[in-house]
């Protein structure tokens, strides 16, 4: 028989789905800030926070609290320590003394666009001719289709006034036949 694996939660999760990771910060929310929210709130995007995170799993700022279901967890640390982690990091020198290609003339660049971009027009110049053709044969299958539908229409219209009328004719037979035979 199958058993689903309950997850384990870690030491200090309560059963509403929170884990204090440092306990000293209970009773001060105030100052905490979710990743997310600490990413806009130093302007960066949330996958920049996320990356930070897991290159510099030692100098980023150690998470406070987890909430939420142990498969989503919503991250929680300190808003002034991520401020000044995000400062450091866009303070920190980096370091250019690679080896660097050296630059391609304007010209070059211009030349390969210009190429780029003429094949493209071509490219779509016959592919509007072709969607023109397409839409030719479409609209002239469609006029085509509403002339036999108007033909259509007309022969059903004389029909159902020829069952008409001939329903008419033989009510009005049949009633002159029964009068004429009454004794």
């Amino acid at each position: 028989m199958y058993q689903e694996a309950k997850p384990v939660d870690p030491p200090g999760a309560s059963a509403d789905g929170v884990v204090w990771l440092r306990p000293e910060y209970q009773g001060r929310q105030g100052e905490l800030v979710t990743l997310a929210a600490g990413a806009r709130l130093v302007g960066v995007s949330a996958s920049a926070v996320s990356n930070w995170q897991n290159r510099y799993p030692k100098e980023f700022p150690p998470l406070v609290l987890l909430t939420g279901p142990p498969h989503k967890r919503t991250k929680w640390a300190v808003a002034v320590e991520l401020v000044a982690f995000a400062r450091d990091q866009r303070n920190k020198e980096r370091d250019r003394s690679g080896p660097r290609s050296p630059q391609r003339p304007g010209a070059e660049i211009a030349a390969e666009q210009t190429e780029h971009y003429e094949e493209m027009v071509r490219t779509l110049t016959e592919r509007e001719q072709r969607q023109g053709k397409a839409l030719a044969r479409t609209r002239a299958a469609k006029r085509t289709a509403e002339q036999k539908l108007t033909r259509a229409r007309a022969r059903l219209a004389a029909e159902i006034d020829a069952v008409a009328r001939l329903g008419t004719q033989k009510d009005h037979r049949t009633m002159t036949t029964a009068k004429e035979h009454r004794p």
